[in-house]
């Protein structure tokens, strides 16, 4: 009988060590890490402590970027609920996963989503929260556990569909979809896992108002900001249909009975309030919530010891006007500063040190390809995005100078006209084709079209709209010849 080679003797003892390692069978996927993705709605870049806010109370979403990274400049590339999330989970723009508008189509099949190309490589796949694309809160393929309701859902006992099965839950939305995530985590899986915790908050109810759970009712009630920079912008020099929808109204039946009223050149600027009220106090307030339930997960996977094995983002699928930060009259939508641009947070120790911060230009549809980096599995060559993880890894990479963002008009709210934008470092350029080729005469045919160019360095508001300042017109052609490059490399026409 052969004796036993010590040198593989030693190999199986490092095996076996590495095995029981991790709890459980976790270890058995050669630590493939587990990924906890937490999507919230209409949360602008700055609305936490860690991004800008001081006074805010968000200690547990803080930690994810103290223990990990802050992504500084993150942007969706349509900031619409259905599109952006469809971008999140395919890693494509609207012209290849067909989401374009609010509540049509879920993704086409030719660009799969994030829990599909998981679960073909062993990960366990769950989807709790909005869903919001095509109408309906059934199951998604993709999908091993799934907990969801339709459309924008409601704060207060809402009706829900878990596996299929329609039920009505009492309770608040935001605490009844981190009580599930938490029970989806503490069932055993003998698979990494991959979940996707998408809240119901920010997002208004029923357009009316932002509904805080009741213990965070009185919270913030005694704060006093300063007055934002753009508060007094009178939008002179700017787009006529930016001050059309402040005269007309943003609603179709608004827009059309008011279009013979004059549009003034000027807005009067209107006086400041430093005390928190109405809207954007509740909105605050909702978002106490989702930071409460972020903690709990920590909690939950710090007490399964999968804590620092799991990755956790936490993002938004598009920002927010607030009332009493723009003078844009509408909540997202257009291609400013304040609508496109995300917070992105990212903690994973074994890739992250705490503290981390990215420069770089990252967009929504880099979530898919980074993500399935980190699984060490395959990205589909049809996926639009890029992995960020060169980017956490410090290695050379050749990154984007620029990105595309569109957002084509709805019916129902034609204050907001379609744009297509090119954003760079230092500079970004909107066009708005509604107007400038007259698609639909009967609502834009009396506006005068001006396009947008603003030096985001010297003007980070985007106040001084340089689009017509002759000075600038050599920056202008350059701008508008990449975002002719852009539009022809997603195929829009």
């Amino acid at each position: 009988m052969k004796s036993f080679d010590p040198w593989k003797r030693w190999l199986w003892i490092i095996v076996l060590l590495t095995v029981g390692m991790g709890t459980g069978s976790f270890a058995k996927e050669a630590q493939r890490p587990n990924i906890v993705f937490i999507l919230v709605d209409d949360l602008r870049w700055d609305a936490l402590g860690c991004t800008g806010t001081s006074f805010l109370q968000t200690p547990n979403i803080d930690r994810i970027a103290e223990e990990g990274a802050l992504f500084k400049n993150t942007f969706t590339t349509i900031s619409l609920c259905s599109p952006s999330r469809a971008g999140f989970l395919t890693g494509t723009y609207p012209q290849l996963n067909g989401v374009m508008r609010n509540e049509g189509t879920d993704p086409d099949p030719s660009t799969p989503n994030i829990g599909h190309l998981l679960q073909e490589t062993g990960y366990e796949t769950a989807f709790i929260g909005k869903w919001h694309m095509k109408k309906g809160a059934n199951p998604r393929p993709g999908f091993d556990y799934w907990l969801s309701f339709d459309g924008q859902g409601t704060y207060i006992n809402p009706p829900l569909n878990e596996n299929g099965v329609d039920f009505q839950k009492k309770g608040y939305m935001t605490d009844i979809l981190t009580g599930y995530a938490v029970d989806w985590l503490k069932k055993p899986h003998d698979k990494p896992f991959l979940l996707c915790l998408s809240h119901k908050a920010v997002h208004l109810e029923k357009a009316s108002s932002f509904i805080p759970a009741e213990r965070h009712e009185h919270l913030y009630e005694s704060v006093r900001m300063p007055e934002p920079p753009t508060w007094k912008n009178t939008l002179a020099g700017k787009p006529e249909w930016q001050r059309a929808a402040w005269v007309w109204g943003n609603r179709h039946g608004d827009w059309v009975k008011n279009k013979h009223l004059p549009v003034p050149e000027t807005l009067p600027p209107p006086k400041w309030n430093e005390k928190l009220g109405g809207m954007l106090l509740h909105y605050f307030q909702t978002l106490s919530a989702v930071d409460d339930g972020v903690g709990k997960v920590f909690q939950t996977l710090e007490e399964l010891g999968e804590l620092d094995n799991t990755v956790i983002i936490f993002s938004s699928d598009n920002g927010f006007h607030h009332p009493s930060r723009s003078r844009i009259r509408s909540d997202k939508r257009t291609a400013h500063e304040d609508s496109i641009r995300l917070p992105f947070l990212l903690r994973y120790p074994p890739l992250v040190k705490p503290g981390t911060t990215v420069d770089e230009m990252v967009l929504n549809i880099d979530l898919l390809p980074s993500l399935l980096d980190l699984a060490d599995a395959d990205c589909p060559a049809h996926v639009q995005g890029q992995s960020f993880l060169p980017l956490l890894e410090d290695r050379d990479v050749e990154w984007r100078k620029s990105f595309l963002y569109q957002y084509h008009m709805e019916g129902y709210v034609p204050g907001i006209p379609g744009v297509y934008c090119v954003r760079t470092e230092n500079w970004k350029y909107m066009m708005y084709p509604d107007i400038k080729n007259q698609t639909r005469p009967d609502l834009y045919d009396t506006l005068e079209d001006m396009d947008e160019l603003y030096n985001l360095e010297k003007d980070p508001y985007e106040l001084n709209n340089l689009a017509e300042n002759p000075e600038y017109k050599p920056r202008l052609e350059q701008m508008k010849k990449e975002l002719d490059r852009l539009l022809e490399s997603v195929d829009s026409r």
